[in-house]
């Protein structure tokens, strides 16, 4: 698979997309909704569905592999250490510049929108962050495999990767099963990434042509907010990161990570990206394989900056279109809240829109505002998931060029 090729590919294909995407929008019901239902919606959910089939497998063998790659335990614990606390501090750095944004843009004006008979979202309740944190070790590993519990599984490859690590030569056979494993999981990625232009073709079209004009020009001030903090977030501190920590070319490398943005953008699920991500992360980063094995899994489970973003931008909008406004005690708690919401948040499309109703709830702002941007989120959704994976890959190649540069040291000494 030629990775330029099929970037191009998926470029032309997302552009094409917006507009006819756009022009569908002109079109009646009568057209867009079968067009949706019987070609579109089809389409896109079979290339989701093609991806989805490879996450739980390639998640579980290569966090094994990469807790096994790195050896010794104690090295395990520390970038484990390093990749939790960055996905936490860059979170609420993203979430802070939400806040601030918000504020100096006010999106959201008090009297424009009729709140008045806002039922049009009923938020799923969020599971409480203790019930998160004590439910990471799984009681039946196979079942957590059986319905995605991304967090119970990578404890559970955890566990299997340090005890390969341990037992060494005894279980060299095992090793070399996950190992193979892995390259017939690749084999499959490469074979379905063939798909991918369309796949990316109908999902964009399908997600512009249902929200509508009136929803996205309505919005537009809200959109913008979001998206510029998005750019801030990404072209500023994970540049910076890159330059300070990983010395790094930030240009370079979201010049090589680019076909796995593509890809997050067209699907809007950090999860269902993953398999490209990791494969970009290692092959046009050189991100090593050990450490892009466990960093990026990872990353997808717990580190939601772009939705973080949209969660404060989205808070400030609510409050202001209620005319409730929030105290510093109130920000204090969004940072915390969106910050602990963010370890166990699956990477799935729409479940921001979960975590925020939980954040909503803990500064008393209703629930039911969600409602003025639900029409747009899908469209905002796959920004702040293209950003995300880069955030899971900065981390990676951080910790991969810190690697190299204290092996480089150790040969010299």
């Amino acid at each position: 698979m030629d990775s330029k090729k099929l970037t191009k590919k998926i470029l032309i294909a997302l552009i094409a997309g917006a507009v006819v995407g756009m022009a569908l929008t002109f079109a009646p019901e009568s057209f867009f909704g079968p067009l949706d239902k019987y070609v579109l919606g089809p389409i896109g959910q079979i290339f989701l569905n093609l991806i989805m089939m490879l996450v739980v497998p390639l998640v579980f063998v290569s966090i094994v592999l990469g807790a096994a790659g790195l050896g010794d335990p104690s090295k395990l614990g520390k970038i484990g250490v390093f990749t939790v606390t960055f996905f936490l501090a860059t979170t609420a750095i993203a979430i802070s510049i939400g806040l601030a944004l918000a504020y100096i843009v006010k999106p959201g004006k008090a009297g424009i929108f009729d709140t008045s008979n806002l039922d049009g979202y009923t938020p799923d309740e969020a599971p409480p962050i203790m019930d998160t944190l004590i439910n990471i070790i799984p009681e039946n590993p196979i079942a957590a495999m059986s319905s995605g519990d991304m967090l119970q599984i990578i404890a559970f490859a955890i566990f299997i990767g340090i005890a390969l690590a341990y037992l060494k030569d005894k279980t060299k056979g095992i090793y070399n099963l996950f190992e193979q494993a892995n390259e017939l999981l690749n084999w499959l990625i490469m074979l379905i990434m063939r798909f991918a232009p369309y796949g990316a073709f109908a999902l964009i079209v399908s997600a512009i042509g249902g929200a509508g004009l009136d929803a996205v020009g309505s919005m537009l001030s809200y959109m913008l907010t979001v998206i510029g903090g998005l750019i801030l977030h990404a072209f500023i501190f994970y540049s910076l990161a890159i330059w300070l920590l990983g010395r790094g070319n930030p240009i370079k490398f979201y010049k090589g990570f680019f076909p796995a943005m593509t890809v997050a953008f067209s699907t809007s699920s950090s999860t269902a990206a993953l398999p490209v991500a990791m494969k970009t992360a290692q092959e046009n980063l050189g991100v090593r394989k050990e450490i892009s094995s466990f960093v990026q899994p990872l990353g997808a489970t717990i580190n939601m900056d772009g939705t973080a973003i949209m969660q404060a931008v989205a808070t400030v909008f609510i409050s202001q279109v209620y005319d409730l406004p929030l105290t510093m005690v109130d920000l204090l708690m969004v940072v915390l809240i969106a910050t602990l919401a963010s370890v166990g948040t699956a990477g799935v499309p729409g479940v921001g829109l979960i975590m925020l109703a939980m954040v909503l709830n803990q500064v008393n702002l209703p629930a039911e505002g969600i409602a003025l941007i639900i029409g747009i989120d899908r469209i905002l959704d796959m920004l702040r998931t293209a950003f995300n994976t880069s955030g899971d890959a900065a981390c990676a190649y951080i910790l991969s060029e810190h690697e190299k540069r204290k092996e480089k040291k150790a040969q010299e000494a």
